[in-house]
């Protein structure tokens, strides 16, 4: 691939997602892969000029980190872009033993071999933000310190409790972690402080961001110090947002493009494995605006009879379905229906149940016919889209009022999801009436 930007490994698929999002509706056409692609498939995005990869690091162990982003990086290690992201979520959640960042860096620092790894979370429009190194998140309105956050600091798998993303890094990885902090960002030598923070720490080097000014700044050391060797990064798709002052500054980019609104379809059908209050009251809205709720129950899902349980399930959406209704199956409705305890006594079964929320879903999409769907939820989505066949996606329509999860064009080899509109939504990510949003096909 020649001109390419930036290529990335996204640690779930909604968080993939959240980065084409941001670069194709900034002018970089960008196409996102759900594995290393053919030949063929690479050559058919060929314009793009950047390429990513959606993964699912952000739920596996560090043993698998080592086995499988190996690889991952190495090829995109051969695609010689100007940069490579490792991108993991915005609220930074991750453990030593779960989604470890601290050990995908090593990973990368290893293959890449840069005299720092240059960290980048903060991202205003996602409203993230920041400050002294420590992360701060909005919730309805307000914004929390992210180990105060009522749905980070709660989550199932992996808790947010420390807010300092220097100790949460050092708990981690035994490398040197520093910070660029907000008054460095904007020193007037602030090149000459990040070099010297670059040459001391020889590891991991934070950039605080919490305005359109520091985001700027991050963007343009982002650039510069890719070209002292520095071009593996990490972080959140504020490294994208902030690179693209940088490409913008230097003409690298045209305008943004003017994407058309789909329309609406008059059915919709949705999978949830989320336990957020945020997607709680999406599908509680939601059935007030012309869907029906379905609940399916996440233990039968995994357990000895999943494939009864299934075709239930299937059966039940389809009947929906084929009254004109649109459809969420869901597993849960907020945190106090949450049966994650019960779910881990099994092994391997959040995995498991979200591979048969993939496959319940691919079922209403070839019984039915859809031309639209939904997965809600982060980890839900990076392992039951996989069960969808698709190959590859790109933005079809970004949704400004909600950044982060978008309306996608699904392509591949097998017909009834080659060229399927699908949204990956996170659990804390949209407004209350984003499901009907997406059915109707509106941007705002």
């Amino acid at each position: 691939m020649s001109n390419l930007l930036l290529s990335y490994y996204g640690d779930d698929f909604t968080g993939s997602t959240d980065v084409m999002e941001a670069l194709a509706s900034n002018g970089v056409p960008t196409v996102l892969f759900l594995g290393i692609p053919s030949g063929a498939m690479l050559e058919r995005f060929k314009d793009c000029r950047a390429i990513g990869i959606a993964g699912t690091s952000r739920s596996e162990t560090p043993e698998w980190m080592e086995r499988n982003l190996r690889p991952m990086f190495s090829w995109l290690k051969s695609l010689n872009s100007s940069i490579c992201h490792y991108k993991v979520c915005s609220t930074f959640d991750s453990n030593p033993k779960i989604g470890n960042i601290g050990k995908a860096i090593e990973i990368g620092r290893a293959l890449f071999n840069p005299s720092t790894v240059p960290v980048v979370v903060g991202a205003p429009q996602l409203r993230r933000y920041t400050a002294f190194g420590h992360l701060f998140a909005a919730y309805q309105g307000q914004v929390f310190r992210i180990d105060r956050h009522p749905v980070m600091s709660r989550h199932p798998v992996t808790p947010m409790d420390e807010a300092d993303l220097a100790i949460h890094l050092r708990k981690q990885t035994s490398l040197p972690v520093s910070l660029a902090d907000l008054t460095t960002m904007v020193a007037p030598d602030a090149d000459e402080r990040i070099d010297g923070l670059a040459r001391e720490g020889d590891g991991i080097l934070l950039m605080d961001v919490v305005s359109p000014e520091t985001q700027a700044a991050a963007g343009r050391q982002l650039w510069r110090l890719k070209g002292k060797g520095n071009a593996f990064v990490a972080g959140s798709s504020g490294v994208e947002y902030a690179l693209l002052n940088a490409w913008r500054d230097e003409r690298l980019i045209g305008p943004k493009p003017e994407f058309q609104q789909p329309g609406k379809v008059e059915r919709l059908a949705v999978v949830s494995g989320s336990v957020s209050p945020t997607t709680e009251r999406q599908i509680r809205r939601a059935t007030t605006e012309g869907f029906e709720g379905i609940a399916v129950d996440p233990l039968e899902l995994v357990g000895e009879n999943a494939e009864i349980a299934l075709e239930m399930a299937a059966n039940a959406g389809a009947a929906s379905l084929k009254k004109g209704r649109s459809v969420i199956l869901h597993t849960a409705l907020g945190p106090s229906a949450d049966r994650g305890g019960d779910i881990d006594r099994i092994p391997g079964a959040r995995h498991r149940l979200g591979q048969a929320l993939g496959i319940l879903l691919r079922r209403l999409i070839e019984q039915e016919g859809l031309g639209r769907a939904v997965i809600a939820g982060g980890d839900t989505s990076s392992h039951a889209l996989q069960e969808l066949r698709v190959e590859a996606l790109t933005t079809l329509l970004p949704l400004p009022q909600t950044p982060g999860s978008p309306l996608c064009t699904a392509h591949g080899s097998y017909a009834p999801t080659n060229g399927l509109q699908i949204a990956l939504k996170g659990g804390q990510v949209g407004t209350d009436d984003y499901f009907a949003q997406i059915r109707d096909g509106r941007g705002s």
